[in-house]
């Protein structure tokens, strides 16, 4: 069978940008598939906005605590329309310098629906691939509570255009997202309330690095429950009133407008996967470590296979692709599991890397623990930055180090020396023996590997 493409990727975000970029190196013939606009999710309505806005409010806290350090600041506010034009200038550059990459390949920028193995229909033309990438990215996730749809929500994507500031909002769910824009929008003025179903914010981490977040948004006047049930949503009197129970009590929380921030889905509606032959799994496409499909020649990389829906991971994973669709017969390439790296940019920041203690314990993984808290940290204590602390999980016979959970002030760059340190499988040992500048934040980092050192030899 003659081909159109060697390789059509699905989707030009940063995970089909890789799979695109990397084919081509090898001399493939790729195009890209994209209906637009332009750019991915990252950059459009994922990691690059949502930190601008962050920037801007970490700004005016640091401003509101100027007697803190012996300065005075007057008649601080904020202004969302501006602050929105900030981000949207950024976005337009970011943007633009990946619609220049994008077109660099075959582009056809419409949507692209399987009518076959190899074939798919983009805009009412059959074009055929010896290969496909699928990188179709996430949406939000509809999340059928009684009387939301009613009485109407925020998504992440609407909160991130939003140029007047509510009085008040009711956020529901607590996971990084939701954390961040929460924090965002309490810091410019608005009367913030937090529904979560788990027993501490930030789930998917240690409830002992939760709980340094949960302090600061409390004595920024958030409002938290954890451990609740939803039961259902009500417009009463203006409000969006929420019903839910909450230690073992019937609650409600009332706001001028709800955040729904319960999560995203894998964005395969409307691709007509069962004409490919491949299996969804709950909306996620199911992928081997190859990142191939049931259809050897068919891949999915990024937030669409549900591995990891991390922009970095989705490079890893789109790079992999790309060089195995291409090099069938050569050794077929992995992406790391061992230095999966995470990071909730909230005020104090909260970074893993590698193994959580939870999934030590999950999985029956020897470990020896050791931390340290930033209160007793003296570059910290001058920064005036004294929530968290940082935690080392080594192997109890050689001291490798097999993960590490960080939350604190700068923590989402202080995380890469340790991944840094668990690429070449370092250990405690070499952690404790390497230099670190004083003061600094990160010589921290060598306080519990020292902790952990005597342990070993004790």
């Amino acid at each position: 069978m003659k081909f159109d493409h060697d390789m059509i990727v699905l989707g030009g975000g940063s995970g089909g940008y890789a799979a695109a970029r990397t084919a081509r190196a090898a001399g493939a013939d790729v195009a890209i598939v994209d209906p637009g606009p332009l750019g991915g999710l990252c950059i459009l309505r994922g990691c690059m906005p949502s930190k601008a806005l962050l920037r801007s409010s970490d700004i005016i806290s640091l401003m509101r605590r100027a007697d803190e350090f012996g300065l005075h600041a007057d008649n601080i506010g904020a202004d969302l329309a501006s602050i929105m034009e900030r981000k949207n200038g950024l976005i337009r550059e970011f943007a633009a310098y990946r619609v220049g990459q994008l077109r660099g390949f075959t582009l056809y920028e419409d949507y692209g629906r399987f009518l076959s193995p190899h074939e798919i229909d983009v805009g009412g033309r059959t074009l055929t691939a010896r290969n496909f990438v699928i990188a179709t990215g996430s949406v939000t996730s509809h999340v059928p509570i009684p009387g939301l749809d009613e009485a109407g929500y925020l998504t992440s994507d609407d909160a991130l255009e939003l140029r007047e500031a509510p009085a008040s909002m009711l956020v529901l769910g607590a996971g990084s997202v939701a954390c961040e824009l929460a924090q965002f929008f309490r810091r410019i003025g608005v009367d913030v309330t937090i529904i979560q179903r788990s027993h501490h914010i930030l789930s998917g981490v240690d409830e002992d690095l939760a709980h340094p977040v949960e302090s600061r948004f409390q004595e920024e006047g958030i409002t938290l429950f954890t451990g609740t049930q939803l039961h259902r949503v009500e417009v009463r009197g203006g409000q969006k009133v929420a019903h839910f129970s909450h230690e073992g009590e019937n609650r409600t929380a009332s706001a001028e407008v709800i955040f729904q921030a319960l999560g995203r889905r894998p964005n395969t509606a409307g691709l007509d996967l069962d004409s490919a032959g491949v299996r969804l799994d709950h909306h996620r496409i199911s992928v081997n470590e190859e990142l191939r499909t049931e259809q050897p020649h068919i891949f999915a990389v990024g937030d669409v296979n549900g591995v990891h829906e991390i922009v970095h991971i989705a490079i890893q994973q789109g790079e992999a692709a790309g060089y195995n669709a291409i090099h069938p017969e050569s050794p077929q390439r992995q992406v790391d599991e061992r230095l999966t790296l995470e990071v909730c940019f909230t005020d104090p920041q909260v970074a893993t890397v590698g193994l959580t203690e939870n999934g030590c314990q999950a999985e029956d993984v020897p470990y020896l623990v050791a931390s340290y808290p930033f209160d007793d940290h003296g570059k910290s204590m001058c920064l005036g930055e004294t929530h968290g602390l940082v935690k080392l999980l080594c192997a109890p016979d050689t001291g490798q180090i097999l993960g590490a959970g960080l939350c604190g002030p700068e923590v989402g760059e202080l995380i890469h020396e340790l991944a840094a340190i668990m690429y070449f499988h370092g250990t405690v040992h070499d952690l404790a023996r390497i230099p670190h500048y004083h003061p600094t934040l990160s010589e921290i980092l060598t306080y519990p590997a020292e902790e952990l050192v005597e342990a070993l030899i004790s």
